[in-house]
């Protein structure tokens, strides 16, 4: 008989992008501070880049925005629809501060428009 463990909603989802997260090797090519390739009024609050072998909603790696919590993890994801692409995307937060979380929000809202659904992790300290 095989037993099932409940988790907790959500926790499977984080679990499983924390191994994607570390299995795979970050590559920041937007660094914090700098602008965005097409909207150069978009300034990046924390380092943004992808995960090198994967694939996200739009074909290329998953996106991530990594901040200064160093060490705290996945802390949640943004997802996205950007009708001028055309696409949805989940974008991951990896080690960020609710200050951070808070900062882009702000530039996918605000600035960028595409929207930024807020999942955070259950057990995040982010909030």
């Amino acid at each position: 008989m095989t037993t099932h463990t409940q988790l907790p909603p959500g926790q499977r989802f984080f679990t499983n992008l924390d191994r994607i997260c570390a299995s795979a090797r970050l590559v920041v090519d937007r660094p914090k501070n700098s602008r965005h390739p097409r909207a150069p009024q978009a300034v990046y609050p924390v380092d943004y880049g992808y995960l090198d072998g994967t694939t996200g909603g739009d074909g290329e790696g998953v996106d991530v925005f990594r901040g200064s919590a160093e060490g705290a993890g996945v802390v949640g994801v943004f997802l996205t629809a950007d009708p001028n692409k055309r696409d949805v995307e989940v974008k991951v937060l990896l080690d960020c501060t609710g200050d951070e979380i808070e900062r882009v929000r702000h530039l996918l809202d605000d600035v960028l428009e595409i929207g930024g659904l807020l999942v955070l992790r259950q057990d995040s300290q982010a909030a």
